[in-house]
Parts: C-alpha cells; structure tokens; sequence
C-alpha cells in the first residue's frame, strides 16, 4: 500500500483541526470566581473572593522553579484521594514574598478531600486568600519573562493612568498547558490594588 503526500496531508489537518478544537471548546471545571468592577479592553478590575489554595515555594530561575512548583502540587492535588479531576485554573505564580523564590498556586477544586491547613514534607501548604482587588492584563502569545515584564509595564501604566494604587507585588496567572500553541494561550497579569 502506498501512502502519498495527499493523505499524509489530510491526517494531519485533521489531527491539527481536532487539537484546535479541544483548545477551543474545552473549559476548566474549576476557574477562579471574580467579579469584574470594570474592563478596558484588555485590562480590567476585579474583585476575587477569598481563594482556597495549594502552595509552593521554590528556589531558582523563574521557569525551572515554577516547572518543579507545579509538579510538586500537581502530585499533591492529584494524589492519595484527593478528588482532583482537571487542573484547576488558573495556574497563579509570582516571587515569595520572602525573596526565598517563586511560588506556585494552584485553585484548590470545590470537590477535593483536603486536609487542615499545614506545610508537607514537599514544601506545599494550603491555605485561603484574603478577598482582594485585582487589576488585571489578559494577553495572549509567549509567557517568556521579556513577555511578562513587558505587560507588567503597560498594566502599571493603566493603573496610574486610572489614579488606582497597587497594593502588592504582580503575579501571574497561566489557563493553559505549555503544549498549547502561543497564540492560543491565555496568560494575565495581576497586580493587587489598594482597596
């Protein structure tokens, strides 16, 4: 049997066409609640309610750390009966307030068996967000730190052109696997305001 360029061709626009469409279609079980106070076309305010979640610090390089934080929770979420399905998004991540690395976040799910508030022998430690307001830059492409810098800049710009007061360092919330193509990711921006 002979396999030509044309099916070669169709089997891969097929299997293109079908990863698309789960990207496009597919929505978290479990997204962070908020509720916008105002929006400016890629920027907005919001007010998240308090947020139960998983942490973890680690130290390093911003990415190598962050790949290590997520795979600590993912094990911590995922495992031993917890009731995690799907990854709760978003993934948030910013620098320890401590200055001892980068934390990681995850959106502990509404379903899951999690036990009292405590650090594990993996450094992980569970615990609920203050109620907050946030200003917020969605944008879509790379999520490199030149890319994260650059819309930390424009948000901060808003927020003082808006007469708004941050309130705390920035974070960063990823809804999307690293395997997602860059123009289909959805990365934000966050930046604590004064209340």
């Amino acid at each position: 049997m002979q396999i030509n360029a044309r099916m070669i061709g169709a089997g891969v626009a097929a299997a293109v066409a079908a990863t698309v469409g789960y990207i496009l279609l597919s929505k978290p079980d479990d997204e962070a609640a908020f509720s916008t106070v105002t929006r400016d076309g890629a920027f907005s305010v919001r007010d998240y309610p308090g947020l139960r979640v998983a942490e973890v610090v680690v130290p390093g390089l911003r990415q190598a750390a962050l790949s290590v934080g997520f795979t600590r929770l993912a094990d911590y979420v995922f495992g031993r009966g917890r009731g995690g399905k799907r990854l709760p998004v978003p993934v948030f991540a910013d620098g320890d307030e401590d200055g001892r690395g980068w934390r990681t976040r995850f959106l502990l799910p509404a379903d899951a068996a999690i036990e009292a508030p405590g650090e594990t022998e993996d450094g992980v430690r569970l615990r609920t967000l203050p109620a907050r307001r946030i200003a917020a830059l969605r944008f879509a492409g790379q999520d490199s730190e030149g890319a994260l810098d650059a819309h930390e800049a424009e948000l901060r710009a808003w927020i003082g052109a808006n007469g708004l007061s941050p309130a705390g360092p920035v974070e960063h919330a990823f809804y999307n696997s690293p395997f997602t193509p860059a123009p289909l990711r959805r990365t934000e921006v966050l930046i604590p305001l004064a209340a």
